[in-house]
């Protein structure tokens, strides 16, 4: 597995950073024409790489290995980490931009031959079964009887997760400008009420547009785009102290709780499950743990 030198944690969740290399456009693979239903690969770039918007003629899953992928999708953001997948239906447009040295896998399905379809973006649990037969797919040497009998096992087994880990955006022009800000920087700690003066709306505005646009008070809205940042800088071999820190927590407790809340679990207990025993790329103390 290929590991980027760690160099200075930065906060943004959608900033793009120094030394991207932006991609216009996707080009799907040979065999993706041909006539299989499932087609897969996977590829690992050495430098940050960005998607521009785009959409496929077939429905697509992804999930990456040692690094994550934040895809943003109209007006939601979803964050790929370990263990989970995204599915993107045929014709959605999206733009996507992945870690270096993140192994990136992708498989593409052919609409027209699916026993089934999701109809909108959706996390796939990414099972060690699941993965295998993905990866047994990007073979070039199956022949038809073993492919389709592959395939027809992925159709048994691609399940939604349980946790939809998206992020909603408000879309609405009153709150915009917090939403684009944060994104920016996870770590700014204006209140309510300083954004409300900047602004000239009231806090209450600003709390029932939250409310009313993303189904969360302002506090959690933040609180869940900093745990989808957490979910990256972790993913890259950033300590809980640093993640912590650059995410503006004042103690490495509070970012524990504050991921807990939203995650159900530790960043230490959510990574080793993603990673599976002695291989969490970061692995945090008992102390920070607890």
């Amino acid at each position: 597995m290929v590991r980027p030198s760690r160099g200075e944690a930065s906060p943004g969740t959608w900033r793009r950073e120094a030394g991207t290399v932006v991609r216009r456009t996707v080009a799907l693979p040979e065999r993706a024409t041909a006539p299989f239903v499932i087609t897969a690969g996977f590829r690992i770039p050495r430098v940050p790489t960005e998607w521009a918007p785009h959409s496929h003629p077939s429905h697509e899953l992804v999930w990456v290995r040692g690094g994550t992928l934040t895809s943003r999708v109209a007006d939601r953001v979803f964050t790929v980490s370990e263990g989970y997948g995204l599915w993107m239906p045929a014709g959605v447009v999206h733009g996507g931009r992945a870690t270096a040295g993140a192994r990136f896998h992708d498989a593409f399905f052919a609409p027209d031959r699916m026993p089934f379809a999701f109809g909108e973006p959706k996390a796939i649990a990414m099972t060690p079964l699941l993965e295998s037969l993905l990866t047994h797919l990007a073979r070039t040497d199956l022949d038809p009887a073993a492919r389709a009998r592959a395939e027809a096992v992925v159709f048994d087994v691609l399940r939604p997760a349980e946790r939809q880990f998206a992020l909603q955006l408000p879309n609405d022009t009153r709150i915009d400008a917090i939403a684009e800000a944060l994104l920016d920087d996870p770590a700014d700690c204006r209140s309510l009420e300083e954004w409300a003066l900047r602004l000239g709306i009231s806090d209450r505005t600003i709390t029932r547009a939250f409310r009313r646009a993303t189904g969360l008070s302002f506090a959690q809205w933040r609180q869940m785009l900093r745990v989808h940042r957490a979910l990256t800088l972790l993913s890259e071999g950033f300590e809980v102290t640093t993640v912590s820190e650059v995410l503006g927590y004042a103690q490495p407790s509070s970012f524990i709780a504050a991921f807990r809340r939203v995650m159900g679990s530790t960043p230490g207990a959510f990574l080793g499950a993603a990673y599976g025993s002695g291989d969490v790329p970061n692995p945090v103390s008992r102390v920070e743990n607890s």
